[in-house]
């Protein structure tokens, strides 16, 4: 399995001068720090980062990853710059947002899971948040800001098998410059290919798109990963 993050973005909502990813939690870990340790934590180590705005700072203090850049970050979103990662690959997937600061436990539930899956929470979502509903399997209806009645909010962690890696390929190329990546998992739906939907609420997960998320985030990770009640929480999986 391959992970990609997507980091390419100006990220001018939240009124940084830098790349969101590269915002420092409490304890003194970027974002994109914590996300790449617990992705090798997981058994991950080949990791494509997808960059654009201020590329540089992001490599030089991330230099023992892999790099993709889309030269069009500032006209595209984040379909095309998943599609930028994706195009040569032909094995399982894991993709994220490069704004999600979340527990290692979200990112262990998606790994053992075999096909395509999408986390999810069953928070109240705002307009901004991107929505989901589900059928009584477990498996993905719906998926976008625009979902009437929603379950909850898909947290920007998902997961694509190598067996639909070419389909998910065709759908991201179809998907138009402005199109979330969750316009492409829309188009395979659309084609009958399925996504299982992973509850990850008990654990701490927020993307980060607003000042007050970032608020929240510095509240929920304020202490440095406890080694010793991560293994107590494995354990007890």
């Amino acid at each position: 399995m391959k992970a990609i993050i997507l980091a390419a973005g100006v990220g001018s909502r939240l009124g940084k001068p830098f790349p969101k990813c590269l915002s420092r939690l409490p304890y003194g870990e970027m974002i994109l720090g914590r996300q790449i340790r617990i992705l090798r934590e997981c058994g991950i180590n080949e990791i494509i980062v997808v960059v654009g705005f201020k590329k540089e700072f992001i490599m030089e203090y991330f230099p023992g990853v892999l790099y993709k850049y889309n030269p069009l970050f500032y006209i595209t979103n984040t379909a095309k710059s998943l599609l930028c990662a994706v195009e040569d690959l032909d094995d399982d997937i894991l993709w994220m947002n490069g704004d999600v600061v979340f527990d290692k436990q979200v990112l262990k539930l998606l790994v053992k899971n075999k096909g395509n899956a999408v986390a999810v929470n069953s928070a109240h979502c705002g307009e901004e948040e991107v929505k989901y509903r589900a059928d009584k399997n477990g498996f993905l209806l719906e998926i976008s800001k625009q979902v009437a009645n929603p379950q909850g909010e898909a947290v920007g962690i998902n997961r694509v098998s190598r067996e639909d890696l070419i389909s998910f390929k065709k759908a991201l190329q179809e998907a138009a410059d402005e199109d979330y990546f969750e316009k492409g998992i829309e188009l395979m739906l659309e084609r009958g290919k399925r996504f299982k939907v992973v509850n990850i609420s008990e654990y701490r997960c927020i993307e980060v798109d607003f000042p007050a998320d970032w608020e929240v985030a510095v509240s929920l990770f304020s202490e440095p990963p406890a080694a010793a009640t991560e293994e107590s929480n494995e354990q007890n999986e």
